[in-house]
């Protein structure tokens, strides 16, 4: 997939990148490259054809980086593969004998019962079909996500896309894990980008002012160093034994001009070089510089660059290679996502349901059903949901706020929800659930109340603070005081209790004065508070040293007398 070795040899040119440096932006995105790393999960679902919903991850996988572009104000752009052109067909071949000789053999794993095996052997046999595009288009069709499939490489689209202006549906990056699109002369391409958006990028600019970088391409312009990306093999043309990325880049740095490269190549290989190369040289290297794209604007194909006079006459006007015509309304059935673009039949988009494939990514751990992120597209998308026209499912991703290295990503997955403001507005006071293991155990108001008012007058109320020794804090009551002063007093036992869990070396005191003055319904002297111990039946007053040393951890259960 991509340049042999391309971007091993081009790493001192990559550096590091945050996606969010692109904010406000437009960005292309290579879905199939997603889509490859999306399917490693439910691989096996794939292959068997299973129905169950596990099979759908990819698009939980796909759209947790669309929803991570659209959260640092970037706008993505999905382009989709089409059909593949004929010189790239004996590699898509190679590719399919491949994936059914993995498939045999991990059907052959799964009967012995050995399931990691036959995993792994999945994921090698996994392929990414039109249909399954198709499902993923449904999904951004219903988010306002937009995307394009190319009639043929979704690579030559991209890279179209990128010489374009803002205005004109240009993107300014394109993410990606195929190195094609270097040699396609893409201006700045983001590879291997994590779901943090952190990546690598490759600026070509930077590579032709290089001065002092190795290797280097000071010498070099757009098409020698195409020209050399398909000396060092690619999808279109392999290359010649004995030729790699490191060889072809010093036959290009030596000649720099590709017909003398050609010739030396034929002298020194002599049979291990085909006949045919160099016409299956020039028609590679036609398919990087004019390659077949969709045009929006005027709504049919053409090619990224116009076709030279020379290199017509050279090829003889046969440009079947590039991929056959297609007519102006099929361009753009194919490019809205309606036909199927290697078969060229209609997608039965009636039986697909967006809600569907949403639904089928969703979680049934309760325990993450509270860290999940919402797929939201446009403003006019939200209203719908609000209105009920459409029905709004969630995409759980990574739970856990350790993962998140970037702040504004956790903000993300773990939103703070907020509602109209109402000045209006009467809040039901709701009794608080504590668990059981609660340290600290609230009498309601309610309660109090009530308590309070089976009390004949003679009786007095007392608040105790009963701690797991044991030990008792009274407050004696004060007839004098309302309802209102009682629970006052209530409150300040808690905010006492809060206190004394400061406190690490406390065994006992014979005597508190706390200072109630803080509570303008309660009098400003001092109440005196007893520290009692029980032992056995009887309830014994002990007094002791308090500069005994020792530490307790206490937690403190209210209850009434």
């Amino acid at each position: 997939m991509g340049i042999k070795d391309l971007l091993r040899f081009m790493k001192p040119f990559i550096e590091p990148v945050l996606i969010k440096k692109y904010a406000g932006k437009r960005v292309g995105i290579d879905a199939y490259s997603w889509l490859h790393k999306g399917v490693y999960s439910c691989s096996m679902e794939i292959c068997l054809d299973s129905n169950r919903e596990k099979k759908l991850r990819y698009i939980a996988y796909f759209m947790h980086r669309v929803n991570l572009l659209r959260h640092h104000k970037i706008t993505p752009v999905v382009v989709f593969d089409g059909a593949n052109i004929p010189c790239k067909a004996a590699t898509e071949n190679e590719r399919y004998r491949r994936r059914k000789e993995n498939r045999e053999l991990a059907i052959a794993k799964l009967k012995e019962g050995d399931v990691q095996g036959a995993t792994e052997l999945f994921q090698r046999a996994v392929g990414i079909t039109p249909a399954m595009a198709n499902q993923l288009i449904q999904i951004l069709k219903s988010e306002n996500v937009e995307f394009v499939v190319a009639p043929y490489e979704a690579d030559a689209q991209l890279a179209y896309l990128a010489t374009l202006e803002a205005e004109k549906g240009g993107v300014v990056s394109v993410i990606t894990e195929d190195s094609d699109l270097i040699a396609y002369g893409c201006p700045a391409v983001t590879f291997k980008m994590d779901r943090y958006g952190n990546g690598e990028e490759l600026v070509l600019s930077k590579v032709f002012d290089s001065v002092s970088s190795k290797p280097s391409f000071r010498n070099f312009d757009k098409e020698l160093f195409t020209g050399m990306c398909v000396l060092a093999g690619c999808d279109f043309l392999p290359s010649v034994p004995g030729i790699g990325i490191v060889k072809a880049h010093s036959l290009v740095s030596k000649y720099r001009n590709l017909d003398r490269v050609l010739s030396v190549l034929k002298i020194e290989k002599g049979s291990q070089m085909p006949e045919d190369y160099t016409k299956s040289f020039k028609e590679a290297l036609a398919v990087f510089q004019h390659a077949r794209i969709y045009d929006a604007e005027i709504r049919e194909l053409k090619h990224i660059k116009p076709l030279t006079e020379q290199l017509l006459q050279y090829l003889d006007e046969g440009l079947d290679f590039l991929g056959p015509k297609i007519p102006p309304s099929v361009a753009v059935a194919i490019a809205e996502g309606k036909l199927d673009p290697t078969t060229m039949e209609a997608f039965d988009c009636n039986n697909i349901e967006p809600a569907k494939f949403q639904n089928s990514v969703e979680t049934t751990d309760n325990s993450r059903q509270a860290s999940c992120f919402v797929v939201f597209s446009s403003h006019k998308t939200r209203e719908k949901r609000k209105t009920g026209t459409m029905s709004m499912k969630q995409v759980v991703v990574s739970t856990e706020s350790k993962y998140f290295k970037d702040a504004g990503l956790e903000k993300l997955a773990f939103p703070v929800k907020a509602g109209p403001k109402n000045e209006n507005m009467v809040l039901e006071e709701t009794p608080l659930k504590v668990p059981n293991n609660n340290p600290f155990k609230k009498r309601k108001f309610d309660e109090m109340t009530e308590l309070v008012s089976s009390k004949g007058e003679d009786e007095k109320l007392e608040m105790s603070c009963i701690f797991p020794d044991d030990s008792q804090l009274t407050f004696p009551d004060n007839s004098s005081l309302s309802d209102a002063g009682k629970l006052e007093i209530s409150n300040q036992i808690v905010s006492i209790a809060e206190q004394i869990l400061m406190v690490s070396e406390v065994e006992c005191c014979e005597t508190l004065c706390i200072n109630m003055g803080s509570q303008e319904s309660v009098s400003s002297k001092p109440n005196r508070v007893y520290i009692e111990r029980k032992r056995g039946q009887n309830d014994k007053l002990k007094s002791s040293n308090c500069n005994r040393s020792g530490t307790k951890n206490t937690i403190l259960n209210f209850a009434r007398v």
